[in-house]
């Protein structure tokens, strides 16, 4: 053999990964190898053949016979982090309690349907009854649906409603439409939905902001009715027809002029001054202080002013009005005029409105709401401080004394009654709601007056009781009309509110006797805390013996959101 014939082939002719036969040869005659690889096996470690039919390779993670999953038609294509896996299958999964029966039809207010819902596990809701239309046309779109949610949701806390109340509301209308899976989020001014139809699919999320408020209770009930139709899987609107009655809402106009609050505002003022000792002149200077106050705040509203200047600049004539009669030497209790003119000032309805919120789990729109009442008070603590400042300063003799006198137990309670049939005048209600929360009221200040007049109990506690009929008697009427318990408690915890406190804190402070002053607005805020908690005590305890959606597993489940038993 040459010395050429024992040169190895080139790379063009044999490659250098040929895999060595069984025995470490790969060719040549005799058994002889012209070539031998490191990494060929050894002879007698060869790894056995395959038997016929069985696959070449295997792992340790193949599925085993009989157990391949099918594979979709045509070619893979990339998929996404949120599709399903080829080997996914989903479990038949049962929590351990069981999944409840919740009722879905109106043999309950849709609120409490949907509340106990909200305080489910997700995993633990029922799915929703799709509507026979909505099956027929294959559903409508997601994002229009959560755009109806997130417009009704608006109008309901742009007008004062609490934030469970407008969760509820909106997931009330995404299971009317067929998304189940649903997650509402409130606060003060921003309100947010996601929708995720299985927990391997893409979620789909919208938010709105609030940015006006408005009172106007005959807007919010309007808006509390379309909910209710599109629960009710018999008279379900489509989503066009849904869309069609919520701008015919926004479009409505206000139930009464704007001189007809401004009569309400000095109404109630005057009513305010009778509860505290005032006679009929009293009466009209508290009316004539209010309205002008009133005027002069609609001014700054129009002229762009934050609402902290338009309180400030509301709360100077009432109190203008009872210096001016005090430095006239005019026999009449300049006190019980200011005290009248501050009532139609307090914000009882976010007052209300925050604590409810505090109470049921929701502490940022709860804080939200409380900072702006907070600012609120402050402006009419500012407005009302500057004007009995310069009174005492010219020689204006305030004796908070004067204010502590009482009318007679009838004129009392037509008082409080007015108080109330005015304040909702002023909420923007509903004719067929004004009567009722007028009569809630009436009874309200029957109570407060058998406890601390009569019963000699401390203001503070006679205001909860109260307040607390007031609530549970507002959310009976509400139940019954399927409607917002707001209308009928808003208006009716207005003779309660701290008015005559307020006013002898300030002017404590206006004379330098700060102990006095703060000991006064500490009771101030006392009896303020007494008629939010006392309001949203009634709503719960009507909720505790009335019934529940059937086969509700646990009862009524609690607003737990932190550690508790």
């Amino acid at each position: 053999m040459t010395e050429e014939d024992r040169k190895p082939p080139s790379d063009e002719a044999r490659g250098v990964f040929t895999v060595p036969l069984v025995g470490g040869t790969t060719g040549g005659g005799d058994g002889d190898s012209s070539t031998t690889s490191e990494f060929a096996l050894p002879e007698g470690l060869a790894p056995p053949k395959p038997v016929a039919g069985e696959s070449e390779t295997t792992s340790e993670f193949a599925l085993p016979e009989g157990l391949d999953v099918p594979h979709p038609p045509g070619g893979d294509s990339e998929g996404s982090a949120f599709s399903t896996p080829r080997t996914y299958r989903a479990p038949a999964f049962t929590p351990p309690s069981g999944i409840p029966v919740v009722s879905l039809t109106k043999d309950v207010p849709w609120q409490d349907r949907m509340r106990t819902m909200l305080r489910m596990p997700v995993a633990e809701r029922p799915a929703p009854e799709r509507l026979q239309k909505a099956a027929e046309e294959g559903g409508p779109a997601v994002p229009r649906v959560l755009d109806l949610t997130l417009r009704i949701g608006e109008l309901l806390l742009a007008g004062g409603e609490g934030a469970e109340d407008v969760e509820a509301a909106m997931f009330a209308v995404c299971r009317s439409y067929g998304l189940d899976r649903c997650e509402p989020n409130v606060t003060f001014t921003l309100l947010s939905i996601s929708y995720q139809p299985s927990l391997v699919d893409d979620p789909v999320t919208a938010s709105r902001t609030v940015r006006r408020r408005g009172t106007d209770y005959t807007r919010l009930a309007a808006v509390y009715r379309l909910v209710d139709d599109l629960s009710d899987p018999e008279t379900a609107p489509s989503l066009e027809e849904a869309y069609g009655r919520l701008a015919e809402i926004r479009r409505n106009r206000h139930p009464y002029p704007g001189w007809g609050l401004t009569v309400a505002a000095g109404l109630l003022a005057g009513a305010a001054s009778v509860l505290v000792g005032g006679d009929l002149v009293v009466f009209v200077a508290a009316a004539l202080g209010a309205m002008l106050g009133d005027r002069l705040a609609w001014l700054c509203a129009g002229r762009g002013l934050p609402e902290f200047y338009q309180f400030t600049v509301a709360a100077m004539p009432p109190a203008a009005m009872g210096v001016a009669l005090t430095l006239a030497d005019v026999d009449v209790k300049a006190s019980a005029v200011i005290t009248g003119g501050l009532f139609a000032l307090l914000p009882g309805r976010a007052l209300v409105a925050g604590v409810q919120d505090g109470l049921t789990g929701f502490y940022i729109t709860a804080s939200a709401r409380l900072l702006e009442v907070m600012y609120f008070f402050v402006g009419i603590v500012v407005g009302v401080l500057l004007i009995l400042y310069f009174g005492v300063e010219l020689g204006a003799e305030l004796n908070p004394d004067a204010a502590l006198g009482t009318a007679e137990p009838l004129l009392q309670i037509g008082a409080s009654m007015l108080l109330s049939l005015t304040f909702a005048v002023m909420l923007q209600q509903e004719r067929s709601t004004v009567l009722v929360v007028t009569l809630n009221g009436g009874v309200a200040w029957t109570v407060y007056g058998a406890m601390h007049d009569t019963g000699e109990f401390s203001p503070v506690a006679s205001t909860a009781v109260a307040a607390g009929l007031v609530g549970l008697f507002g959310q009976l009427l509400s139940r019954y009309r399927f409607a917002s318990a707001l209308p009928y408690t808003t208006a009716a915890i207005g003779p309660l509110l701290p008015g005559s406190a307020t006013y002898f804190g300030l002017l404590s402070i206006a004379q330098n006797d700060m102990d006095a002053g703060l000991v006064s607005l500490a009771k101030a805020a006392a009896l303020s805390m007494a008629i939010a908690i006392g309001v949203n005590l009634g709503s719960e305890i009507s909720r505790l013996f009335l019934r529940l959606p059937s086969g509700a597993a646990g009862g009524r489940r609690a607003a737990k959101r932190t550690r508790g038993f």
